[in-house]
C-alpha cells in the first residue's frame, strides 16, 4: 500500500468514527464535549475515550 492510499484510508476511518460518535451522542442525548475533535485526530482512541473516559453520570453506557 502506498502512502497516499494509507493516508486516504486513515482519514476516511477517522471521519467515519467521528460521525459515529456525533450520531451516538445525538441519539442518546449525551453531551459531545471535545470527543469529536479527539476522535478526528486519534481515531479509535477518541472513541474509547468518548465511551469510557468521560466521568459524567449520563456518560455511562
Amino acid at each position: 500500500m502506498d502512502l497516499q492510499t494509507f493516508l486516504a484510508a486513515t482519514l476516511s476511518a477517522h471521519v467515519g468514527l467521528t460521525i459515529f460518535v456525533t450520531i451516538h451522542a445525538k441519539f442518546t442525548d449525551r453531551e459531545l464535549g471535545k470527543w469529536p475533535f479527539v476522535t478526528l485526530a486519534l481515531g479509535l482512541a477518541g472513541v474509547a475515550g468518548y465511551f469510557f473516559y468521560d466521568e459524567s453520570p449520563e456518560a455511562r453506557i
